[in-house]
């Protein structure tokens, strides 16, 4: 059974939220700045969901899959930008953009359309896969990575942590952010780190086309 709701949305391409992990954002743009104000006068949510392309109109289509997230830090600068925390509650299907007053975008939305409830460990096999290919990925790049404390994260922060923070484009995140499981999403993270270790090193051309 669905069940909507209508929120604000921030369209970003190449930011992704996950439930229970935390994204942090830097508001600057007139429109966003109104966002968080209203989102903070009221329930303080908002909605990520990436854009087609990034339009200077902020009328591109969208994904059709997002993540809410709760509010839950803000730091105001005195020019009136501000650096917020969103942490992801769960994700949704795009039902319908609404149109309304505001500056910013705003749709209906299905936050039943997942099962975002806790998920089962990852097998040790998968879960060493992952660290493995983080650590190929990252010399590959030549990234300075505190891998003790990477060791220390639960299974779903350290796939979701990479899928956000990764060098994947648009489309690979979106595909990451959709995947059912915990345990798709690292057999999917696990691809893509390998295919990008390829690109760096030479050996492709780029990253694979995900639909």
């Amino acid at each position: 059974m669905s069940r909507a709701l209508i929120v604000p949305i921030f369209p970003l391409p190449g930011a992704i939220l996950f439930p229970r992990a935390q994204l942090p954002l830097h508001i600057f743009e007139p429109r966003y700045r109104d966002m968080v104000r209203d989102a903070l006068d009221g329930v303080g949510r908002i909605a990520m969901i990436q854009p087609h392309r990034l339009d200077d109109d902020n009328a591109a289509p969208l994904y059709g899959v997002g993540c809410v997230g709760d509010i839950v830090n803000v730091e105001e600068l005195d020019d009136g930008r501000c650096n917020i925390v969103i942490h992801g509650t769960n994700r949704f299907r795009l039902v319908r953009e609404r149109e309304t007053e505001a500056p910013y975008r705003c749709a209906e939305i299905d936050v039943a359309a997942f099962d975002d409830s806790e998920p089962p460990p990852l097998s040790l096999g998968q879960r060493a896969e992952v660290e493995r290919e983080a650590r190929r990925l990252g010399d590959a790049l030549g990234l300075a990575i505190d891998w003790n404390a990477v060791g220390r994260l639960d299974d779903e922060m350290l796939v979701n942590a990479i899928a956000q923070v990764g060098p994947f484009d648009v489309g690979a995140k979106q595909a990451l952010l959709e995947q059912p499981g915990l345990d798709d999403r690292a057999d999917l993270l696990v691809q893509l780190m390998q295919f990008h270790r390829a690109a760096v090193s030479g050996g492709v051309e780029a990253e694979p086309t995900i639909q």
